[in-house]
């Protein structure tokens, strides 16, 4: 998929019945968001809250939910090169299918917010070349983010951008340009798969798939789309059961008992139990 020339839109997704939903959708990777993964977890910001358990955790049930590959946010590594070593063999273990590292220094905070700070190349290089050698598939994407573009600024960004490639990064983030003119300096110069974060009310401008493709950009992904619109959709249910005591106004903008059983797959659970009756009866 990286190889297309199609650029490849991946939502992001922080629990499992809305991995279902994804791929019930069509798409055919998903990103597990750690912004998302603090705030339902917690319910708290992505503040360096969330640590290895949380990650992995979370991953393995979103993993065994869906069939298609997910790539997950694993943040800082949570600690040093040995710690990003052990999270990429427990990720892989739970079916990851790929990771985001990212050269803040801990406690890391969403890359949209201010006040970040970004560790020495060097020993993002170290976390980085550890990642690498951990997988045990080359089918495991390892993708590198910098936030140096919010501390040290474009240039030192970029060029931190093309050194990760040279380590062996299979694609290249460059956390939140602040224009278009800086996601085309990022596709001319950085030669190397790219993202392209695109999140509601953040840093960046928010461009089409096609638009960005032309740039350079061949990842596009909308971490936290699902999280927002379903934020909002449970606040004004709310707010009208509230007011009225029912949900009538809602009624054609839910899914009903039986749409929902159906995305849960209860009709496959159904036959199972029927089989492993059948046995016990005989």
């Amino acid at each position: 998929m990286l190889k297309s020339k199609k650029p490849l839109v991946i939502p992001g997704v922080y629990d499992a019945l809305g991995a279902k939903i994804a791929q019930k959708v069509g798409f055919d990777a998903m990103f597990q968001t750690g912004y998302g993964t603090s705030a339902t977890l917690f319910g708290m910001p992505d503040y360096g809250f969330i640590g290895a358990t949380e990650t992995v955790d979370n991953a393995r049930r979103i993993c065994r939910a869906v069939s298609v590959p997910v790539i997950v946010d694993s943040d800082t590594g949570y600690g040093n090169a040995l710690s990003v070593w052990k999270l990429v063999k427990e990720l892989e273990s739970a079916g990851a299918s790929g990771i985001f590292l990212e050269d803040q220094r801990w406690p890391k905070r969403c890359g949209h917010m201010q006040g970040k700070e970004v560790i020495s190349q060097q020993e993002y290089t170290e976390k980085l070349s550890a990642a690498i050698d951990a997988r045990e598939s080359k089918d495991f994407i390892i993708v590198a983010r910098t936030d140096a573009r919010a501390t040290e600024g474009l240039d030192e960004a970029i060029q931190r951008g093309q050194q990760n490639k040279k380590t062996g990064a299979d694609a290249v983030f460059v956390e939140a340009p602040r224009s278009i003119d800086e996601m085309k300096r990022i596709g001319k110069e950085i030669n190397a798969p790219l993202v392209a974060n695109m999140i509601e009310g953040g840093a960046t401008p928010l461009s089409s798939a096609e638009t960005l493709s032309k740039m350079g950009f061949n990842i596009i992904l909308y971490p936290l789309s699902v999280l927002y619109a379903n934020t909002f959709a449970t606040m004004n249910i709310l707010k009208e059961l509230k007011k009225s005591g029912n949900t009538l106004k809602y009624k054609e903008k839910v899914v009903n008992f039986d749409q929902f059983n159906d995305l849960v797959e209860l009709s496959k659970f159904r036959k199972m139990e029927a089989k492993y009756g059948k046995l016990k009866r005989e």
